[in-house]
Protein backbone atom coordinates (compact mmCIF):
# COMPACT_ATOMS: atom_id res chain seq x y z
CA UNK A 1 0.00 0.00 0.00
CA UNK A 2 1.26 3.30 -0.71
CA UNK A 3 2.17 5.46 1.89
CA UNK A 4 -0.87 7.91 3.11
CA UNK A 5 -0.68 11.01 5.67
CA UNK A 6 -2.13 10.59 9.53
CA UNK A 7 -4.93 13.03 8.45
CA UNK A 8 -6.26 10.61 5.46
CA UNK A 9 -5.76 7.82 7.71
CA UNK A 10 -8.20 9.12 10.01
CA UNK A 11 -10.83 9.96 7.00
CA UNK A 12 -10.49 5.85 6.13
CA UNK A 13 -11.37 4.88 9.47
CA UNK A 14 -13.91 7.76 10.27
CA UNK A 15 -15.50 6.08 6.48
CA UNK A 16 -15.14 2.71 7.20
CA UNK A 17 -16.83 2.99 10.64
CA UNK A 18 -19.95 5.53 9.09
CA UNK A 19 -20.49 2.60 6.42
CA UNK A 20 -20.90 -0.39 8.86
CA UNK A 21 -24.14 2.11 9.65
CA UNK A 22 -24.76 2.59 6.03
CA UNK A 23 -24.60 -0.59 4.74
CA UNK A 24 -27.27 -1.57 7.44
CA UNK A 25 -29.45 0.87 6.75
CA UNK A 26 -29.60 0.33 2.95
CA UNK A 27 -30.57 -3.40 4.01
CA UNK A 28 -33.69 -1.93 5.61
CA UNK A 29 -34.92 -0.19 2.42
CA UNK A 30 -35.94 -2.39 0.67
CA UNK A 31 -38.34 -3.46 3.89
CA UNK A 32 -39.53 0.11 4.13
CA UNK A 33 -40.77 0.06 0.51
CA UNK A 34 -43.94 -0.98 1.57
CA UNK A 35 -44.20 0.18 4.87
CA UNK A 36 -47.11 3.38 5.36
CA UNK A 37 -44.46 5.43 6.57
CA UNK A 38 -41.96 5.48 3.53
CA UNK A 39 -38.91 5.82 3.39
CA UNK A 40 -38.10 9.46 3.21
CA UNK A 41 -37.36 10.01 6.83
CA UNK A 42 -35.66 6.91 7.15
CA UNK A 43 -32.84 8.58 4.89
CA UNK A 44 -32.49 11.84 6.94
CA UNK A 45 -32.29 9.24 9.93
CA UNK A 46 -29.68 7.49 8.25
CA UNK A 47 -27.87 10.91 7.07
CA UNK A 48 -27.63 12.53 10.20
CA UNK A 49 -26.56 9.01 11.61
CA UNK A 50 -23.75 8.77 9.15
CA UNK A 51 -22.41 12.40 9.60
CA UNK A 52 -23.11 12.77 13.30
CA UNK A 53 -20.31 9.26 13.53
CA UNK A 54 -18.05 10.74 11.18
CA UNK A 55 -17.48 14.04 12.65
CA UNK A 56 -17.03 12.43 15.82
CA UNK A 57 -14.15 10.21 14.36
CA UNK A 58 -12.65 12.88 12.69
CA UNK A 59 -13.09 15.42 15.62
CA UNK A 60 -11.47 12.55 17.98
CA UNK A 61 -8.12 13.15 16.12
CA UNK A 62 -8.45 17.15 15.21
CA UNK A 63 -10.83 18.25 17.68
CA UNK A 64 -9.78 22.00 16.56
CA UNK A 65 -10.79 21.71 13.03
CA UNK A 66 -13.74 23.38 11.40
CA UNK A 67 -16.43 20.94 9.77
CA UNK A 68 -18.64 22.04 6.69
CA UNK A 69 -21.41 19.12 6.08
CA UNK A 70 -24.65 18.91 4.40
CA UNK A 71 -26.34 18.45 7.09
CA UNK A 72 -25.04 20.83 9.77
CA UNK A 73 -23.97 23.46 7.53
CA UNK A 74 -20.39 24.81 8.84
CA UNK A 75 -19.09 24.24 12.75
CA UNK A 76 -16.58 26.89 13.67
CA UNK A 77 -13.77 25.38 15.86
CA UNK A 78 -10.47 27.11 17.00
CA UNK A 79 -8.94 26.16 13.47
CA UNK A 80 -10.95 27.82 10.97
CA UNK A 81 -8.21 27.16 8.44
CA UNK A 82 -8.58 23.44 8.04
CA UNK A 83 -11.64 22.53 7.39
CA UNK A 84 -13.07 18.86 7.45
CA UNK A 85 -15.69 18.93 4.11
CA UNK A 86 -18.48 16.23 4.60
CA UNK A 87 -21.19 14.58 2.58
CA UNK A 88 -22.79 11.77 4.39
CA UNK A 89 -24.18 10.21 2.01
CA UNK A 90 -23.92 11.66 -2.04
CA UNK A 91 -26.86 10.02 -4.05
CA UNK A 92 -29.82 10.01 -0.94
CA UNK A 93 -32.59 9.45 -4.52
CA UNK A 94 -30.37 6.11 -5.21
CA UNK A 95 -30.39 5.51 -1.43
CA UNK A 96 -33.68 5.63 -1.38
CA UNK A 97 -35.11 4.04 -3.88
CA UNK A 98 -33.11 0.58 -3.15
CA UNK A 99 -30.11 1.65 -5.95
CA UNK A 100 -26.48 0.76 -5.09
CA UNK A 101 -25.04 3.99 -6.34
CA UNK A 102 -24.47 6.27 -3.33
CA UNK A 103 -21.17 7.16 -1.64
CA UNK A 104 -19.47 8.81 1.49
CA UNK A 105 -17.65 11.95 0.85
CA UNK A 106 -14.97 13.52 3.16
CA UNK A 107 -11.99 15.94 2.08
CA UNK A 108 -9.97 18.07 3.53
CA UNK A 109 -9.51 21.81 2.70
CA UNK A 110 -6.76 23.46 4.15
CA UNK A 111 -5.53 27.64 3.84
CA UNK A 112 -8.41 27.73 1.10
CA UNK A 113 -6.99 24.56 -0.97
CA UNK A 114 -8.49 20.68 -1.14
CA UNK A 115 -5.55 18.88 0.00
CA UNK A 116 -7.29 15.08 0.30
CA UNK A 117 -10.08 13.55 -0.54
CA UNK A 118 -12.15 10.48 -0.43
CA UNK A 119 -14.96 9.01 -2.42
CA UNK A 120 -16.34 5.73 -0.54
CA UNK A 121 -18.84 3.47 -2.22
CA UNK A 122 -19.39 1.16 0.72
CA UNK A 123 -22.25 -1.40 -1.52
CA UNK A 124 -19.32 -1.93 -4.30
CA UNK A 125 -16.77 -1.66 -1.28
CA UNK A 126 -14.47 0.95 -3.58
CA UNK A 127 -12.67 3.52 -1.59
CA UNK A 128 -10.84 5.93 -3.93
CA UNK A 129 -8.97 8.51 -2.58
CA UNK A 130 -5.96 11.09 -2.79
CA UNK A 131 -3.74 13.89 -1.59
CA UNK A 132 -2.07 16.83 -2.72
CA UNK A 133 0.91 15.75 -4.82
CA UNK A 134 0.32 11.92 -4.23
CA UNK A 135 -1.95 10.19 -7.05
CA UNK A 136 -5.14 9.04 -7.13
CA UNK A 137 -5.67 5.63 -5.69
CA UNK A 138 -9.28 3.14 -6.09
CA UNK A 139 -8.34 0.42 -2.86
CA UNK A 140 -4.48 1.16 -3.20
CA UNK A 141 -4.28 0.97 -7.33
CA UNK A 142 -3.18 4.01 -8.86
CA UNK A 143 -5.48 5.75 -11.50
CA UNK A 144 -5.61 7.66 -14.08
CA UNK A 145 -7.82 9.76 -16.32
CA UNK A 146 -9.03 8.32 -19.88
CA UNK A 147 -6.85 8.48 -22.83
CA UNK A 148 -9.44 8.49 -25.29
CA UNK A 149 -9.39 11.05 -27.87
CA UNK A 150 -12.63 10.60 -30.13
CA UNK A 151 -15.73 12.33 -28.42
CA UNK A 152 -17.67 8.83 -30.35
CA UNK A 153 -15.97 6.83 -28.18
CA UNK A 154 -16.52 9.15 -24.79
CA UNK A 155 -18.98 8.69 -21.95
CA UNK A 156 -19.48 11.49 -19.82
CA UNK A 157 -22.08 12.19 -16.67
CA UNK A 158 -23.81 15.25 -15.66
CA UNK A 159 -27.24 15.36 -13.81
CA UNK A 160 -27.65 18.97 -15.19
CA UNK A 161 -30.49 20.47 -16.83
CA UNK A 162 -28.18 23.06 -18.53
CA UNK A 163 -26.18 20.89 -20.58
CA UNK A 164 -29.12 18.22 -21.39
CA UNK A 165 -28.25 18.83 -25.70
CA UNK A 166 -24.84 18.88 -25.77
CA UNK A 167 -24.71 16.54 -27.77
CA UNK A 168 -22.32 14.10 -25.94
CA UNK A 169 -23.20 10.43 -24.97
CA UNK A 170 -24.46 11.38 -21.22
CA UNK A 171 -25.37 9.31 -18.06
CA UNK A 172 -27.14 10.93 -15.05
CA UNK A 173 -25.98 8.53 -12.15
CA UNK A 174 -27.72 10.61 -9.03
CA UNK A 175 -24.08 10.73 -7.47
CA UNK A 176 -21.64 13.86 -8.49
CA UNK A 177 -18.80 12.59 -6.04
CA UNK A 178 -18.77 9.06 -7.66
CA UNK A 179 -19.10 10.82 -11.46
CA UNK A 180 -15.89 12.93 -10.66
CA UNK A 181 -14.36 9.73 -8.72
CA UNK A 182 -15.61 8.01 -12.09
CA UNK A 183 -13.28 10.49 -13.90
CA UNK A 184 -10.15 10.21 -11.90
CA UNK A 185 -10.55 6.60 -12.77
CA UNK A 186 -11.05 6.72 -16.25
CA UNK A 187 -14.68 4.96 -16.66
CA UNK A 188 -16.01 8.47 -17.64
CA UNK A 189 -14.22 10.58 -19.48
CA UNK A 190 -15.90 13.76 -18.40
CA UNK A 191 -18.48 15.09 -15.61
CA UNK A 192 -19.82 18.71 -15.70
CA UNK A 193 -23.16 19.96 -13.85
CA UNK A 194 -24.35 22.97 -12.16
CA UNK A 195 -26.27 24.06 -8.84
CA UNK A 196 -23.70 21.51 -7.01
CA UNK A 197 -22.88 22.32 -3.37
CA UNK A 198 -18.96 22.14 -2.64
CA UNK A 199 -19.69 19.07 -0.41
CA UNK A 200 -20.35 17.51 -3.23
CA UNK A 201 -17.26 17.70 -5.10
CA UNK A 202 -14.71 18.69 -2.69
CA UNK A 203 -13.14 15.28 -3.11
CA UNK A 204 -14.00 14.83 -6.60
CA UNK A 205 -11.50 17.78 -7.53
CA UNK A 206 -8.56 16.19 -5.56
CA UNK A 207 -9.09 12.96 -7.37
CA UNK A 208 -9.31 14.55 -10.97
CA UNK A 209 -6.43 16.60 -10.26
CA UNK A 210 -4.12 13.90 -8.70
CA UNK A 211 -5.30 11.37 -11.70
CA UNK A 212 -4.14 13.86 -14.16
CA UNK A 213 -7.44 15.24 -15.21
CA UNK A 214 -8.03 18.89 -15.37
CA UNK A 215 -11.04 20.90 -13.98
CA UNK A 216 -11.88 24.09 -16.61
CA UNK A 217 -14.26 25.63 -13.78
CA UNK A 218 -14.89 25.47 -10.53
CA UNK A 219 -15.06 28.82 -8.03
CA UNK A 220 -12.87 27.32 -5.01
CA UNK A 221 -14.31 30.19 -2.55
CA UNK A 222 -17.91 29.33 -3.45
CA UNK A 223 -19.77 26.75 -0.99
CA UNK A 224 -23.13 26.22 -3.05
CA UNK A 225 -24.55 27.05 -6.23
CA UNK A 226 -20.95 26.23 -7.95
CA UNK A 227 -20.81 24.96 -11.48
CA UNK A 228 -17.73 22.55 -12.48
CA UNK A 229 -16.67 21.40 -15.88
CA UNK A 230 -13.81 18.13 -15.90
CA UNK A 231 -12.59 16.41 -17.92
CA UNK A 232 -9.27 13.85 -18.88
CA UNK A 233 -6.66 15.74 -20.85
CA UNK A 234 -7.14 14.42 -24.15
CA UNK A 235 -10.54 14.83 -24.49
CA UNK A 236 -10.47 18.55 -22.57
CA UNK A 237 -10.57 20.66 -25.72
CA UNK A 238 -13.14 18.66 -28.44
CA UNK A 239 -15.55 18.56 -24.92
CA UNK A 240 -15.44 21.83 -24.77
CA UNK A 241 -15.86 23.08 -27.66
CA UNK A 242 -19.15 20.75 -27.43
CA UNK A 243 -20.58 22.22 -24.73
CA UNK A 244 -19.62 26.00 -25.95
CA UNK A 245 -20.95 25.33 -29.01
CA UNK A 246 -24.63 24.05 -27.34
Amino acid sequence: MNSISPNLNIMIKACEKASKILIRDFGEVENLQVSMKGPSDFVTNADKKVEKILIEELLKSKKNFSVLSEESGFIKNKDTKNIWIIDPIDGTTNFLHGIPHFAISVALKSDNEIISGLVFDPIKDEMFYAEKNSGSFLNNKRIRVSKKKKLEECLFATNGIKYKDVGLTTRKSGSAALDMAYVASGRYDGFFQENLNLWDIASGIILVNEAGGIINNFNKHQNNEIEIITSSTTINEKMLKNINNF
